[in-house]
C-alpha cells in the first residue's frame, strides 16, 4: 500500500519553514516544548495531517449557554489528534533508527497514529496494546501494518514489555505524551485554534498524560496570556488533577473514556499543566456517555469517550460557562460501534424515547392484540414485547407482557400508560428516564 500526503491549504497565522523535519528549537520556557518548537512543528506537518476544521456549534450553545466552537480532530486520518504527534516523532529519526524500527504502547489511538504515519514512512513499528484491548482496535492496528504485542492489563505494564522489545530489538520508542515533539506536534492544535478564532475566552481540552493540553497551553498562551485553559479528566482515572497538587491519585475501573485513563501524569507535561492551565473538572461517567450521544444526536458527528470529554466538562458545569466563547477539542471518534449503539439506544430511554413497561393480564386469547392496538391508538410504536408465565409474582391465571416501546417524550410515555391503565390493565415501568416521574398505574 502506498501513502501519499494530501494537498492542504497553508496554515492560517502559521509561517511555515522551508524545513520538512522538526527538530526542538531553543527553549526559554523551562519546558520541554517552547512556541519555537511548536510554529516549527506546524511548518513540518503541512501536508502530512488534516488541517482540522473550527465551528461553530449554535445548537451546543443553546444548549449550554456558552457560544462554542468544536475543533474537529476526529476528521484525522486515523481519527484523532494523535496523528500530528506520532507524524512529528517519526520525522526526526536519523535514517539508521528509521531502518530499526520503532515502538510504542497504546490502548487505541496513538497505536494507530503510529502504525499508519510508520507506513507511510517505511518504517517497522512494534505496538504492544493491553490484553483487553478491544479487536477492533487491535484489528485496526494490525491493519495499518504494525506488529502487534498484547501485554499486561494496563498501559503501565505494557510499558514493561515495551522496554523489554526495545532493548532487546534496538527500537526507537514513540512515547504518547512524554516527548517534547509529540507534545510540539500536539500543540497545533492550540495554535490552528486560535488563528481560526482569536476571540476566544475560554479554550478546555481533554487529558490522559498531558501531550496534548501541555502543548496547546504553550501556544495559546504565547498567542493570547489572557485565555483561559481548563482541563478535563475522567472521574475514575484524576491522575493529573492530583498530580498537579502533589497529591497521589487514586486510579482505576472501567471508562468509557479510555483513551484519557491514565494512571500517572506525564512528567513533562505536569509542570506545563500546573503553570498555564486554570482548573482541571472531573467528568464521570454517565457525564461522558451523555455527551458521546449529544454529539452524535445534535452536532451529527462521532465522538469516543475520550472525544467527548470536553463538552461533558461544559454539560457539567454550565453556569461557569455561560456567556463565554469557548472551543472545545473533540480529540477522537474511534468508538466501538457496539459500543455506540449502546450508548444511543440508552440515551432515548433517559429521554423517554424508548421505554420499557410491565403489563399484568389475564392469560385469555386475544389480550395481546387488545394491548397492541391500545398502544398503536395512544401512538407509540412496539419494538420488542415479550410474554411470560412463570414469574412467581405472576398469578396462576395471568401473564405479564413487556413491551419495549418508542414515545414522543415523558408527557407521551405517561399518557401511554394512563390509556392502558384505564382499560383495566395494570401497568408499570421498568426502567426510569431522566425526564420520567411515573411509576406504576
Amino acid at each position: 500500500m502506498v501513502y501519499l500526503p494530501i494537498s492542504l491549504p497553508k496554515q492560517h497565522g502559521i509561517s511555515p519553514r522551508p524545513a520538512n523535519v522538526a527538530t526542538p528549537a531553543k527553549n526559554n520556557t523551562g519546558f520541554a516544548t517552547s512556541m519555537a518548537d511548536i510554529e516549527a512543528a506546524a511548518a513540518a506537518l503541512v501536508g502530512q495531517v488534516v488541517r482540522t476544521p473550527l465551528i461553530a456549534a449554535p445548537k451546543l450553545s443553546n444548549l449550554t449557554g456558552a457560544e462554542i466552537f468544536v475543533k474537529y480532530e476526529n476528521l484525522q486520518f486515523t481519527n484523532s489528534f494523535k496523528d500530528r504527534g506520532a507524524y512529528l516523532k517519526l520525522s526526526s529519526l536519523s535514517d539508521n533508527e528509521r531502518k530499526l524500527g520503532v515502538i510504542a504502547m497504546s490502548a487505541g489511538n496513538h497505536a494507530q497514529a503510529v502504525a499508519y504515519h510508520s507506513g507511510r514512512l517505511g518504517i517497522p513499528s512494534v505496538i504492544v496494546m493491553p490484553e483487553g484491548t478491544p479487536f477492533v482496535k487491535v484489528g485496526n492496528t494490525e491493519a495499518l501494518g504494525a506488529k502487534v504485542v498484547l501485554s499486561g492489563e494496563t498501559l503501565s505494564e505494557a510499558r514493561i514489555k515495551v522496554d523489554e522489545i526495545a532493548a532487546e530489538q534496538n527500537l526507537t520508542l514513540v512515547h504518547p505524551y512524554d516527548d517534547p515533539l509529540v507534545m510540539a506536534g500536539q500543540g497545533t492544535v492550540g495554535l490552528e485554534i486560535l488563528a481560526d478564532n482569536p476571540d476566544l475566552d475560554m479554550l478546555i481540552i481533554p487529558i490522559g498524560g498531558g501531550g496534548l493540553i501541555a502543548g496547546c497551553a504553550v501556544a495559546a498562551k504565547a498567542l493570547k496570556p489572557s485565555l483561559e485553559i481548563i482541563g478535563v479528566e475522567a472521574e475514575l482515572f484524576p491522575s493529573m488533577y492530583h498530580g498537579i497538587r502533589g497529591e497521589e491519585p487514586v486510579c482505576g475501573g472501567n471508562t468509557l473514556a479510555e483513551g484519557i485513563a491514565v494512571k500517572a501524569a506525564g512528567a513533562l507535561t505536569l509542570p506545563v499543566v500546573k503553570e498555564l492551565v486554570s482548573d482541571i473538572i472531573l467528568v464521570d461517567e454517565t457525564a461522558i456517555e451523555r455527551a458521546i450521544c449529544t454529539f452524535l444526536t445534535i452536532q451529527k458527528t462521532m465522538a469516543e469517550g475520550a472525544g467527548a470529554a470536553g463538552l461533558a466538562a461544559l454539560m457539567k458545569e454550565p453556569d461557569r460557562f455561560r456567556g463565554k466563547k469557548v472551543a472545545i477539542v473533540l480529540t477522537g471518534g474511534n468508538i466501538d460501534p457496539r459500543m455506540l449503539a449502546s450508548i444511543v439506544v440508552r440515551g432515548l430511554e433517559q429521554e423517554d424515547k424508548i421505554i420499557s413497561i410491565r403489563i399484568i393480564i389475564a392469560d385469555q386469547p386475544g389480550v395481546l392484540g387488545n394491548i397492541a392496538s391500545l398502544l398503536g391508538e395512544a401512538g407509540a410504536n412496539i419494538l420488542e414485547v415479550s410474554h411470560q408465565r412463570m414469574f412467581l409474582d405472576t398469578p396462576a391465571k395471568g401473564a405479564t407482557l413487556d413491551f419495549v416501546i418508542e414515545t414522543k417524550d415523558a408527557t407521551h410515555a405517561s399518557l401511554v400508560m394512563k390509556k392502558i391503565s384505564s382499560a383495566g390493565f395494570k401497568v408499570e415501568r421498568l426502567t426510569e428516564g431522566a425526564g420520567s416521574d411515573f411509576g406504576a398505574y
